[in-house]
């Protein structure tokens, strides 16, 4: 198939929508993609599919993870004279313990919204009497372009750039899942965390815990057919990996990214927002670039906060809540006044339930 009619071909999906009924059995399958959480909402792939088969929204959204303590520190960095913080755009209005960097941009702080690493580190270069910091977000798909940033600040000296990083890699936490005993029968993988990673990192998940693995793309026949692999996959009695988006994804994946990120991060044990710390899940710098390391440069203090008892975006984020059960959602909580992570951006659950509940 080469266009993107062919993707969304209504005769294709209804095909499918059938075949899926000929499976009787109860069925939890799980996506771990922000973007996945978003297209299956957006083009209605629930209302396709028939009772016994649910569709659960895992930890997906790299902006829904970020511990509230990460967006504390970078609110603290951004109170210090001479400091720029440079972050993604949905990452800006994220509540923190108190307050949120959108709050404190117009109370006054240097806060810009950037598209890349690279923008930041340009802006390190044209504002040399400033300190720029920039918050590094999101999975294995977004920490290449962060290592490749790193390399070229210090290959050209560059002394006044710096990351906060939270990034993450996702293998960890889908065994976090796993082990805290969360009913999944099947995981719809990430499409663009594979294309770097490949397929091969989720093989230890059929061969360890019996659970299908299809990694997956975000049209609706790319959707609708991996809800099918995997159905085949739970019906039977071979679990296994396999790869439904075949135009992008490899077993091995993109090596020269690995290598790059290989180069410049480690694993440590990192706060996921809702979940808690899970072991050897986030990516900080190595030891030849611990000068670019914000958290060691920068010594800002932030106390010991608890989450927003009344929202429930952790136990949504771990596929036991639905945003549906919150009883702040669509009431006191929206997008226009997000009270948790998963309202804020795009690939949130609650967001995309909101956006397209009446498609529900």
């Amino acid at each position: 198939m080469k266009f993107i009619d062919e993707y969304r071909d209504f005769e294709i999906v209804q095909n499918i929508s059938k075949k899926l009924r000929e499976y009787d059995r109860e069925i939890s399958i799980m996506e771990v993609c922000g973007g996945h959480t978003m297209a299956i909402h957006r083009f209605g792939i629930p209302s396709l599919l028939p009772e016994n088969i649910k569709l659960i929204s895992g930890p997906g959204c790299p902006v829904c993870v970020s511990g509230i303590g990460f967006i504390d520190n970078a609110i603290e960095c951004s109170k210090i004279n001479d400091v720029i913080i440079t972050t993604y755009g949905d990452l800006i209005r994220v509540p923190g313990s108190k307050s949120s960097l959108e709050k404190e941009k117009s109370r006054g702080a240097d806060i810009r919204i950037v598209y890349s690493a690279l923008e930041a580190l340009e802006i390190a270069r044209s504002e040399k009497n400033k300190k720029v910091i920039f918050l590094g977000i999101g999975f294995e798909t977004t920490a290449p372009g962060t290592a490749v940033t790193i390399q070229k600040a210090y290959n050209e000296s560059i002394s006044n750039f710096y990351l906060l990083s939270t990034h993450k890699i996702m293998p960890p936490v889908m065994e976090a899942l796993l082990n805290d005993k969360v009913k999944i029968d099947g995981f719809i993988c990430p499409g663009h965390v594979s294309t770097i990673t490949g397929s091969g990192i989720y093989d230890f998940i059929p061969e360890k815990y019996k659970i299908a693995c299809v990694v997956t793309g975000f049209e609706p026949t790319d959707l609708m057919q991996s809800i099918y692999m995997l159905a085949k996959q739970i019906n039977s009695i071979d679990q296994k990996v396999e790869i439904q988006y075949s135009r992008a994804v490899v077993k091995q994946g993109n090596i020269k990214a690995q290598n790059i990120m290989n180069e410049v991060f480690e694993t440590r044990d990192d706060n996921w927002r809702g979940i808690g710390v899970i072991p050897n899940s986030g990516l900080k710098l190595k030891e030849k670039y611990k000068s670019f390391d914000a958290e060691l440069v920068f010594d800002v203090k932030v106390s010991s906060v608890k989450e927003n008892t009344a929202c429930i975006c952790g136990q949504i984020l771990r596929g036991l809540k639905t945003p549906k059960d919150c009883k702040l959602f669509g009431m006191v909580c929206s997008p226009e006044n997000p009270v948790g992570a998963c309202m804020v951006s795009n690939e949130g659950a609650c967001h995309a339930y909101y956006k397209y509940r009446n498609y529900e």
